[in-house]
């Protein structure tokens, strides 16, 4: 009889790591959840679940004790435009500190697979000045100009797993995600990415009011549904390919055609005020799966408008839910 897998999810208190944990279990593997804080909207599927700071080494230890066999590291101090551009220094420090260690601690404890999670901002920002750009192919991180503090630290933490490998034959994974989105993730506070935060000022706005939009709206991106990202999550780490990949689809939209499609979702004619002053990272940013497919044999095939409805759905129930009396006394 096979021994059941022993898996971690780091992040697991997060919008991926907590679709990751679900899948996992699904899938028939012993599963612990690791995160500085619990899930937000419904209890972790992990057969343990710890809270711990993972910026210190004795909690890496901790949570990779106990034969675990592979280690999804999603673990990061992150979020959308607004606040990977605000907090350079934190975010930086926050997130080598839980690379190094998490990397070591797996090392130490003789786990077999690690997988790191990292960020299609790790591109060099002159490729990404066109909103019709051109997809980003894995080898175009360098020359490296990665985006300031968030990109950096990715780059250097993909740098940090080749060492592994290469020093102390480790077997590392890497994926260098793009945009995802999906329900049960974060849509307000500062956090959200674009498809969220779009969700929710529309779900909230009555039929021809005016939302505001960050920039002039013709930035581009390509969004990833989470149920595409965890299925890419798993076959590459049952891969034997050990360098970046990227992780995204190749279909690229506007904000402003976010916007519309959001909108259409709920039925609404929505006016939109463009704030020239906010900040909207690179001008424009596409996936080039071709190594992916290569590699896998597979993409990401959820289209934008199928995975944003469901996604619509679940904010716009949260954000009109009934104000708990216990909320607002927690709130005073």
């Amino acid at each position: 009889m096979n021994k059941q897998k022993r898996i971690l999810v780091t992040g697991a208190g997060g919008f991926i790591g907590h679709h990751l944990v679900k899948r996992l279990k699904a899938d028939g593997y012993w599963v612990r959840g690791v995160d500085i804080k619990r899930p937000e909207y419904e209890a972790s599927a992990a057969d343990e679940f710890e809270v711990l700071d993972l910026r210190k080494i004795e909690s890496c230890l901790l949570a990779t004790r106990g034969g675990i066999d592979e280690v999804y590291n999603l673990a990061a101090d992150m979020g959308g435009i607004g606040y990977i551009t605000a907090n350079h220094a934190d975010i930086s420090r926050n997130n080598i500190l839980i690379n190094a260690h998490m990397l070591e601690a797996s090392r130490q404890n003789g786990v077999k697979r690690f997988l790191f999670s990292s960020s299609a901002c790790v591109y060099n920002q002159a490729m990404q000045k066109n909103p019709d750009v051109k997809p980003l192919k894995e080898e175009d991180a360098y020359p490296a100009d990665p985006e300031p503090g968030y990109g950096w630290e990715k780059l250097f933490a993909e740098e940090l797993c080749r060492y592994y490998y290469k020093d102390y034959g480790f077997e590392t994974r890497i994926v260098r995600f793009h945009n995802v989105y999906g329900p049960l993730g974060t849509y307000d506070g500062g956090k959200e990415k674009a498809p969220a935060a779009i969700s929710r000022k529309v779900a909230l706005a009555a039929n021809g009011a005016e939302i505001e939009i960050w920039g002039d709206g013709e930035q581009t991106r390509s969004f990833m549904y989470v149920d595409d990202c965890v299925e890419g999550l798993t076959r590459i780490m049952a891969s034997d390919y050990r360098d970046a990949l990227n992780l995204g689809t190749d279909e690229l939209v506007t904000i402003n055609g976010l916007v519309d499609m959001v909108s259409g979702i709920a039925g609404k004619r929505l006016v939109k005020r463009h704030n020239l002053t906010g900040p909207q990272g690179v001008r424009g940013r596409n996936s080039d799966n071709t190594l992916l497919r290569k590699v896998l044999g597979w993409e990401p095939s959820i289209r934008l408008e199928q995975g944003l409805a469901v996604t619509y759905k679940w904010i716009a129930s949260q954000v009109k839910k009934p104000v708990q009396q216990s909320e607002l006394v927690s709130a005073r």
